[in-house]
């Protein structure tokens, strides 16, 4: 970056970037605020900050490159913010809950695998590869938020929650590339399969909140409103995280060429 490029940079493009992130901090607070709903074992209302972190993890990116924040607002490294928050809401968050949750894995087992999760993981975030230079994550890429809700909204029994969760950490040593869904660059050369890719994250979103909204601790009581339509968020949920899996698996063994 040089002189001159700073100096072209508008204050109101400087005001932007910064802004962004801003935007990208707010993460530690939804995650402190998901933490204290947690400790008070109001589980449903951490799941939504859980959420809300996503969805501004999931979006900043794109708007850091819009305003060009490594230039605009150089003196933030931006990536290490990124890896910073995503660590701690991604990995220590769901960790913390599966140590207060009295059944997702029960006794001195919960406590045993947060501290897996969150040393493993750990691993995953400082590998120098995490991300590789065609937009893919490098082994099971830490979504324990994630895995935590499901675990949390099927009520699977103790044991087999805890032989998944098993099961995923040594899955981050495996080195599969998983999509990152806001890289989309070297998943297909056809942009409508990658508006595809981005329309169903959209929509596995809509659904997650959709179950819920449907949750007996759902404050607003809307669980009759949306009754009906609980399978068709099931069906979406895991029949996108399949395709997740599937698509992942097939550009680990078939990378795409951009030559």
């Amino acid at each position: 970056m040089t002189n001159d490029a700073i100096l072209t940079i508008s204050t109101p493009q400087r005001i932007a970037a910064w802004l962004v992130h801003l935007f990208t901090a707010s993460g530690a607070i939804l995650g402190l605020l998901a933490l204290y709903a947690i400790h008070n074992e109001n589980f449903w209302l951490s799941f939504w900050f859980m959420g809300a972190a996503i969805f501004v993890d999931g979006v900043d990116g794109t708007f850091a490159r819009l305003t060009n924040t490594k230039v605009a607002a150089a003196k933030i490294d931006g990536a290490l913010l990124d890896n910073i928050l995503d660590y701690f809401n991604y990995v220590m968050v769901p960790a913390f809950l599966l140590i207060v949750h009295p059944t997702i894995v029960t006794g001195v087992w919960g406590i045993i695998v947060a501290s897996l999760i969150a040393l493993t993981s750990a691993y995953q975030f400082s590998q120098s590869d995490a991300k590789t230079d065609d937009h893919y994550f490098k082994g099971f890429p830490s979504y324990w938020n994630i895995i935590v809700f499901y675990l949390y909204f099927w009520e699977f029994s103790s044991g087999f929650n805890l032989f998944i969760l098993l099961f995923l950490i040594i899955m981050i040593f495996v080195p599969i590339k998983y999509i990152y869904p806001s890289r989309l660059d070297y998943l297909t050369t056809h942009h409508s399969l990658r508006l595809l890719m981005l329309f169903g994250s959209v929509l596995w979103a809509l659904s997650a909140m959709g179950l819920l909204l449907t949750h007996p601790n759902d404050i607003w009581t809307l669980s009759a409103m949306y009754d009906p339509l609980i399978p068709i968020f099931v069906f979406i949920t895991f029949g996108y995280t399949l395709l997740y899996i599937i698509i992942s698996l097939y550009r680990t063994f078939v990378p795409l060429s951009m030559d």
